[in-house]
């Protein structure tokens, strides 16, 4: 009985949209993305870089890739909102899973902190297994820290923007979903690993780099399951890449010494 169904179904899982609507956010992404990149060129044109000058250097593709994704992502939390507020009528940020985290006995700071370290040694141990890993091509990812500034504006993005969007489309927008049509687990196996090959692109497809990343999109998503709200996954994922962030940082010395690539 549709009943007995309501019940079964966690209150964190009851949202008002469905798979036709993860579709045309897709294509909205895709196209939004194509539109952006197509009018900061246009920007840089104006400035005075010319379109041999972006195609030939590796710090103006990268500014603009970088400029490109920061706009897509206030562009899809601006349609994420409208559509919260102005189709179904409901609470924005609730509605899209950022529930007050309960810590039930534990208490809140010790959760907080937990979810911290929890992030910190899931990017060590991602890192770790990672120089197992390596190829000799160059990653797209790694072409970003060519120069200082398009670096420092990628780390920013890493801890702040990115983790923001990516939950709330990942675990606050896409889970529900395959959580309420497969069942939780295969919800959360399904979420990990969309998450893992969208970012395969950044990695040259280099499929071991990718599985660690699906592994990564797992753990992120189990955490939301698990606490039921967006606020735990978000608090990981800010931490796991700050981490990397932080070794970044050490390694290159402040950015100061960037490697460079041939």
């Amino acid at each position: 009985r549709s009943s007995d169904l309501v019940r079964v179904i966690p209150d964190d899982l009851r949202v008002p949209w469905g798979w036709s609507d993860l579709l045309v956010l897709l294509v909205a992404a895709f196209a939004l993305l194509l539109v952006l990149t197509t009018v900061v060129a246009a920007g840089f044109r104006a400035a005075g870089v010319s379109m041999a000058e972006i195609k030939q250097s590796i710090t103006e593709q990268g500014l603009l890739s970088i400029i490109a994704m920061a706009l897509l992502s206030v562009c899809l939390l601006v349609y994420l909102a409208a559509q919260m507020r102005l189709r179904f009528h409901s609470q924005v940020w609730r509605t899209l899973g950022w529930r007050p985290l309960r810590t039930e006995e534990v208490p809140r700071r010790t959760a907080y902190l937990g979810l911290i370290a929890g992030g910190f040694l899931l990017s060590f141990l991602v890192s770790a297994a990672s120089s197992l890993f390596k190829t000799k091509t160059t990653m797209p990812i790694e072409q970003f820290f060519q120069d200082r500034h398009t670096a420092i504006l990628l780390l920013i993005m890493s801890v702040t923007l990115a983790p923001l969007l990516e939950e709330t489309v990942f675990r606050g927008y896409i889970y529900p979903v395959a959580a309420r049509s497969f069942g939780i687990p295969i919800g959360i196996l399904f979420t990990g690993t969309i998450f893992g090959l969208l970012h395969s692109s950044q990695l040259g497809n280099n499929w071991p780099q990718v599985g660690l990343l699906v592994l990564v999109g797992i753990v992120f998503t189990y955490a939301r399951s698990k606490t039921g709200t967006v606020v735990a996954s978000y608090i990981l994922h800010v931490s796991y890449n700050s981490f990397i962030a932080l070794g970044v940082l050490i390694a290159s010395r402040g950015l100061h010494h960037l490697p460079q690539l041939h």
